[in-house]
């Protein structure tokens, strides 16, 4: 399986520092690095058991947006957006609803997950057909709990709920599954995805005509080829034109549906943009409110480091 990491804050060898680590919680929350660390467990297990063919892109932005797509695994049976947590404790999933279980009393979670993740697939099917290119099925969203310790009791979720010991089956499902897309549209489509073009102006004039698929069948020429060669002759990318928010607490997408407009809950996938602001102005990659803040905890480190100094010299 081919990963390509597009995680921010982190060096050429994958490693997070201390700074960039601080950087990464401010912008986006407390449980940002523990849910990266969640996406390796998860990652190595499934790069374990899928074979050539699949590629894995992690945590890309949507050009145009905040969006975080956490996981995106593109193979022959099609594209699935996965959303990892690191929680633990019972939990339930009960159609669209995602809460904590305790002695069989339902509790509404602060954060629906299953939602979440659904809406993330939602925001890269629209990122891909704003594209001008139509999946032979809608991305399948899927939410994988990375700890042994977290236990889901599941009754027809919205989306495929996989608990840590079944990861290995849910890989070896995409295995069993009947291919639709072929090698040759899987690397065009990842690259399309990670460096997004516009429609071309073929597909503009035309929009009775039949939409673009990657069917497996035989075709000539290549329908892949066809599809991504036409956006050559296109206009340069406007990331504006991708760009779109989600609005956490409405219903659950369903297809055909537009895409939510806000989005009133903070996540570590899903950053707070609640209006265009002009960009904030940045000192070494931050911001002055992120500054101030280590600033100050540099501070309360050399308050600490000087009283052990003095102590130390008091009872010598």
């Amino acid at each position: 399986m081919k990963v390509i990491d597009k995680t921010q804050f982190q060096n050429e060898k994958g490693e997070i520092g201390l700074l960039e680590r601080l950087q990464g919680t401010l912008k986006y929350g407390f449980s940002w690095y523990a849910e990266l660390e969640a996406q390796k467990v998860v990652i190595t297990q499934l790069d374990r058991a899928l074979e050539k063919g699949f590629t894995l892109i992690r945590n890309l932005t949507l050009p145009g947006s905040e969006i975080v797509e956490p996981i995106i695994l593109i193979g022959p049976p099609g594209v699935y957006v996965i959303y990892v947590t690191h929680l633990s404790g019972f939990y339930e999933a009960r159609g669209d609803q995602w809460g904590t279980s305790n002695n069989g009393r339902f509790a509404p979670a602060s954060i629906n997950l299953m939602s979440r993740a659904a809406r993330l697939a939602k925001a890269l099917q629209v990122y891909i057909e704003r594209q001008g290119i139509t999946l032979p099925k809608p991305v399948e969203a899927a939410l994988i709990a990375s700890s042994p310790a977290m236990h889901i009791d599941s009754t027809r979720p919205i989306v495929r709920v996989v608990m840590s010991d079944a990861i290995k089956q849910f890989a070896l499902s995409l295995l069993q599954a009947p291919p639709i897309m072929r090698a040759e549209f899987i690397h065009d489509l990842t690259d399309r995805i990670i460096t997004p073009r516009p429609k071309s102006p073929s597909q503009q004039a035309e929009p009775t005509a039949s939409p673009p698929t990657a069917q497996v069948e035989e075709q000539s020429p290549s329908r892949a080829q066809t599809i991504f060669r036409a956006s050559e002759e296109a206009k340069p990318f406007n990331p504006s034109d991708l760009s779109f928010s989600f609005d956490e607490t409405a219903a659950p997408p369903q297809q055909g549906m537009a895409v939510p407009q806000n989005l009133r809950e903070p996540s570590p996938a899903l950053p707070l943009r609640s209006a265009p602001k002009p960009p904030a102005k940045r000192v070494m990659g931050m911001t002055i409110p992120q500054l101030a803040i280590l600033g100050l905890i540099l501070l309360c480190w050399l308050c600490v480091m000087a009283a052990g100094i003095i102590l130390i010299n008091l009872n010598s």
